[in-house]
């Protein structure tokens, strides 16, 4: 019979693209795995602080779904926390961390030499970080942001932009073509004539969100 970890393992990987798993006793949490979109740098044996999702759920004694802002892990979250009890009593919780999508907005502002220039996110081509900076690469446009790859996934619509890379995040509407690479990876022609790899670690999710 599988111990209780590995049959965690078994749900996480289920949702290992999109939902972090976090399970709680009523004081700590036991258990921890992360996935692709969103990483709370949870570790075992860490407390449940005041103001998570899990900390909610153990205080009312039942289901919480709700937003989390970025002022307890860095990030912001939406989550959904269940109790669990051993003969009637609280023992702890199990929850499952989804990344916070965009809300209503609609350009990146980046910073220029002269100023910010907000950036439709039609326009933005890809995202990448070099020498510690984050660079937005637009139509007309190459600006720097305060944001990290991280950051970006969490504000940015789903729909148009994908990570592929610890170092890119692109528009799926301004790759012109898509080649294979050594070891499953791949290489994205660009629209303006740029190639973006995609790594070993993102290319079977990458695969999925395109569909191919």
């Amino acid at each position: 019979m599988l111990n209780l970890d590995s049959l965690l393992d078994v749900v996480g990987e289920l949702f290992a693209d999109e939902i972090s798993i976090v399970v709680s006793n009523t004081k700590e949490y036991i258990y921890y795995r992360p996935s692709k979109r969103i990483d709370l740098k949870i570790r075992p044996g860490d407390p449940v602080r005041e103001g998570t999702i899990a900390y909610k759920a153990l205080k009312e004694g039942q289901k919480v779904s709700e937003f989390i802002n970025r002022d307890v892990f860095g990030v912001p979250y939406h989550g959904m926390a269940v109790p669990f009890h051993d003969n009637g009593v609280l023992d702890g919780c199990v929850v499952a961390i989804y990344p916070a999508y965009t809300e209503g907005k609609s350009v990146v502002t980046v910073k220029t030499e002269d100023g910010w220039v907000p950036v439709p996110f039609s326009e933005v081509k890809y995202i990448e970080v070099r020498d510690r900076k984050t660079f937005v690469v637009a139509t007309h446009i190459t600006g720097t942001h305060r944001n990290s790859l991280q950051n970006f996934e969490y504000v940015l619509p789903h729909e148009l932009f994908v990570r592929c890379h610890r170092s890119f995040i692109v528009n799926v509407t301004q790759i012109k073509a898509i080649f294979p690479d050594t070891h499953s990876t791949f290489v994205l022609s660009m629209n303006d004539g740029s190639q973006i790899p995609v790594s070993q670690s993102y290319s079977s999710y990458f695969r999925k969100l395109l569909g191919f």
